[in-house]
């Protein structure tokens, strides 16, 4: 399967924990960053829009730690659509050697109006899922 979004990132210091890695709860940052970095290049208005996506689940398989310096790399994938729902797949990988993997997993997004309320998913993101 083929990425729908890839975005690359630098492991900055002030992010491994006192065993000498990145932190776990950092991972969920790099999927985040990257997410937003996804929506900008798919619709440069989406936070002005009258919905918006919220995060209804995420999940992470950790599978090997990631030590400073690295560059890395997040990819998304289009994993399930629902009416209101969109499952994207997510996994972090090393920028230099894709074969390194440091996590993967999804997370499950729902669009929400302004008051509040589930809406349809918008064009953008449904078109995705063919």
């Amino acid at each position: 399967m083929n990425p729908i979004f890839s975005h690359r990132l630098e492991v900055r210091w002030r992010e491994m924990d006192a065993l000498g890695h990145v932190n776990n709860a950092q991972y969920l940052s790099y999927v985040e960053e990257t997410r937003v970095q996804w929506f900008n290049a798919a619709q440069t208005d989406w936070q002005a829009q009258a919905s918006a996506p919220i995060v209804a689940a995420i999940h992470v398989d950790f599978r090997r730690p990631i030590h400073w310096p690295e560059s890395i790399a997040v990819h998304l994938y289009a994993d399930k659509r629902g009416g209101r729902s969109a499952t994207i797949g997510h996994r972090i990988v090393s920028a230099g050697d894709p074969d390194i993997v440091y996590a993967e997993g999804y997370t499950v997004l729902v669009w929400v109006g302004r008051d509040g309320k589930t809406v349809e998913l918008p064009d953008y993101i449904a078109g995705l899922f063919g």
